[in-house]
């Protein structure tokens, strides 16, 4: 009888996606954050009541946990497109 037991194979990382998906992070993540602080600045100045700079910048914040949100939305999407392992 043969009594030999397989080793499992290590995950290799697929750097190409790895890569591919960084840059396109890094682009949208510019994109999306620059437009958070551009509209927390643009509500807080056009709002038909004054907002004032704490308003200002409590917009932005809010802004910006919503950019957080779709950045990591686009990331776990962006790694079922683009896995980082293979067996």
């Amino acid at each position: 009888m043969n009594q030999t037991v397989e080793t499992p194979r290590a995950r290799r990382i697929i750097w190409l996606h790895v890569l591919t998906v960084a840059s396109a992070t890094i682009l949208i993540g510019a994109e999306v954050f620059g437009a958070a602080f551009a509209a927390g600045w643009a509500f807080a100045r056009l709002s038909p009541f004054p907002l004032g700079e704490y308003g200002e910048h409590i917009l932005q914040v809010i802004f910006f946990l919503c950019g957080i949100a779709v950045m990591v939305k686009f990331v776990s999407a962006a790694r079922r497109v683009e896995p980082f392992t293979s067996n």
